[in-house]
């Protein structure tokens, strides 16, 4: 499939209004993806106590570049919840922008004012979204958490990793992307889609760490059925096999995945090693003998020779890149995963593009995300504030702007 290079003017998710609630990586993210498909997205800040990606390093034009990544195309509202007056804006707003993403502890938005039940009394068919690190419900409810968190208590770490070593940190916030922001994703348009038929809205229970659970199908749903219980090192795809990283002799690293038959024959036979070929004992003892021998081959040559050794082998073996390699080479630099993005100072910001296409158009925010409170002007005169109003909630820190 070809995607379109050109950028579009008529987004997929034009209609979508959205109020977002949320901070650091996991609702964000999602949000972000959303604006990309052309949601319109209101971005509420606490002036107090921004949301701490703003702080984050590099600082480019006066803003964070991770900021102006996550919440590109997307409008800022710094707004007191605790004042008043929020409660006002909030409930004027929530007539149009009638779905909600928050992400704070259960209970928070409810003393607030802002609960599921306190906006379905003004906006009987909003979609509420409650993204948690544990969900709404159960006695971990009300516990604080990140990524490595939800990592833990899904059992996932438990068999990832090295026997030597035990779990090892990964390089990207797995869990609060893959199984926050995305089943968030998928959340909303389900309900938006139910919406469109039913009229009814919904309060949707996000919890990451459910999602982390979801993620491990192969292994946990073999164990439910009464497969020994998994450990690191043991199973096909968690080093017990040939799937593995292995060292090159620079101190490099090359991915080998060749599971299937075919693949795992042009493997053996691109390094030289068919012995293994000749022997159907796949006992853990015997591939663990086999698994050495491989990466004695592999420890013997550089990465560059095991490159051009596979450059033409289909075998499922690729390099371990450094992200300047992966941003410079094919397949990431032929799919616009790299775009410019302009804030609203007119400066240009590289950006991670979006990763999902489409044959008709490529979709994705037209602005980098802006400065605190940037359009609470905009925000309120929408609703019916005048600038005489406007003014005095500034005088009272109600909303600020940086």
């Amino acid at each position: 499939m070809k995607f379109s290079h050109e950028v579009c003017m008529s987004y997929p998710l034009k209609n979508l209004k959205i109020l977002d609630f949320t901070y650091l990586l996991p609702g964000p993210y999602g949000t972000m993806i959303l604006a990309d498909l052309g949601a319109d997205i209101i971005k509420v800040e606490n002036p107090n106590n921004p949301d701490m990606l703003r702080m984050l390093p590099p600082i480019v034009n006066g803003i964070s570049a991770v900021y102006a990544h996550i919440n590109r195309g997307k409008k800022s509202l710094a707004l007191d919840l605790k004042s008043p007056e929020a409660k006002d804006i909030i409930y004027k707003l929530i007539k149009d922008y009638d779905i909600v993403i928050e992400q704070f502890r259960p209970g928070v938005l409810e003393k607030l004012g802002f609960g599921y039940n306190d906006l379905k009394n003004i906006n009987s068919s909003i979609i509420y979204c409650s993204l948690s690190g544990y969900g709404q419900t159960g006695t971990y409810a009300q516990r604080a958490g990140h990524d490595i968190n939800y990592m833990a208590l899904s059992g996932v770490d438990s068999f990832s990793g090295k026997k030597t070593t035990g779990p090892s940190l990964h390089g990207i916030q797995i869990a609060d992307i893959a199984s926050g922001a995305k089943n968030m994703i998928i959340g909303i348009l389900a309900a938006y889609i139910k919406r469109q038929s039913t009229g009814q809205g919904d309060h949707i229970d996000i919890s990451i760490t459910d999602g982390v659970f979801a993620m491990s199908a192969f292994t946990t749903a073999a164990y439910l059925e009464g497969e020994t219980l998994p450990q690191p090192e043991t199973q096909m795809l968690n080093g017990g096999g040939i799937y593995d990283y292995y060292a090159t002799s620079d101190g490099r690293y090359l991915s080998v995945g060749p599971i299937e038959p075919k693949f795992f024959q042009s493997f053996c036979q691109a390094i030289g090693y068919t012995d293994i070929l000749r022997n159907v004992d796949f006992s853990p003892e015997t591939v663990q003998r086999h698994k050495k021998k491989i990466a004695a081959i592999i420890a013997s040559q550089p990465l560059s020779h095991w490159i051009t050794v596979f450059s033409n082998v289909d075998a499922c073996i690729e390099p371990v890149r450094t992200l300047e390699e992966a941003v410079a080479n094919p397949p990431l630099s032929e799919r616009d995963m790299i775009v410019s993005i302009t804030d609203d100072k007119g400066s240009k910001f590289k950006q991670i593009g979006n990763p999902i296409k489409f044959s008709s158009q490529n979709y994705i925010a037209q602005s980098a995300g802006v400065p605190l409170g940037y359009n609470n002007d905009e925000i309120l005169q929408s609703i019916g504030y005048n600038e005489h109003t406007i003014k005095k909630l500034y005088k009272n820190s109600v909303i600020v702007k940086s």
